[in-house]
């Protein structure tokens, strides 16, 4: 176990960089913290190492390091800062393989992105698919809102057109979404290989994408709500197709 008790050590401040994309896309690594998303992160086998106040949370199988608690209040981007960071290499690039997708079209908010790989993984979803506009899954914000989901459900950012081409072609439905037009949620029939398209949540499914789109739901809503948000709304969708 190495220790470290500077500020100004070159891991730490090398970590530190990893709190901007552009430092993260070039190491291929990203930081997260707390004992449950180290937990996940670790069954995943995708954590290098750890930055620890107390040798007793030493982890077996990845590097060590015993460390003065500002260094950890530097690396957090918390409020309130664990006792824990976890230095984690980029996901390994999923293919598209399943017959339940989640495809995500420009859907910024790290919040609604994290809990819809939430509900993916609650309602077994394959492989969620986020466009190059779509929020980044190494986000601090993101992958804190996913809980932990982000380890066990496969996630790919690649060119919808592209993808959609490609599940049509391995006979996948592409369902999308409206507030209102098309089929009642609760009325729809829901096919065997199917993939669930989100808009952005303020300009919902771009227009290039709408040629692609095989059949399109709704969910129905009190006339005093004028909208659902798009998590809220893709978790109920999610689960209506479970079923």
């Amino acid at each position: 176990m190495k220790r470290i008790d500077s500020l100004n050590n070159p891991f730490v401040l090398k970590l530190a960089k990893l709190h901007e994309k552009k430092y993260r896309d070039q190491e291929r690594q990203f930081l997260i913290e707390g004992e449950h998303l180290i937990k996940e992160a670790h069954q995943a086998r995708c954590l290098q190492a750890v930055l620890i106040t107390d040798e007793q949370m030493a982890m077996a199988g990845i590097d060590n390091y015993l460390v003065n608690p500002l260094i950890i209040n530097k690396l957090s981007q918390t409020k309130s800062p664990t006792n824990i960071i976890g230095v984690c290499a980029f996901f390994p690039q999923a293919k598209l393989k399943g017959t339940r997708f989640l495809l995500l079209d420009n859907v910024q908010d790290p919040g609604n992105a994290g809990t819809l790989v939430r509900s993916a993984l609650g309602f077994v979803v394959d492989l969620v698919i986020f466009n190059s506009q779509s929020v980044d899954f190494y986000n601090d914000k993101f992958i804190r809102a996913t809980q932990g989901a982000l380890f066990q459900v496969p996630l790919v950012r690649m060119d919808l057109e592209q993808a959609i081409g490609e599940l049509k072609k391995a006979g996948t439905r592409i369902i999308g979404t409206k507030m209102q037009g098309g089929s009642n949620l609760y009325d729809f029939s829901c096919p065997k290989k199917w993939a669930l398209l989100l808009g952005s949540e303020g300009q919902g499914i771009a227009e290039s994408l709408w040629p692609l789109v095989d059949e399109t739901v709704f969910v129905p809503i009190h006339p005093r709500l004028e909208s659902l948000n798009v998590a809220v709304a893709g978790s109920i969708i999610l689960s209506y197709f479970n079923q």
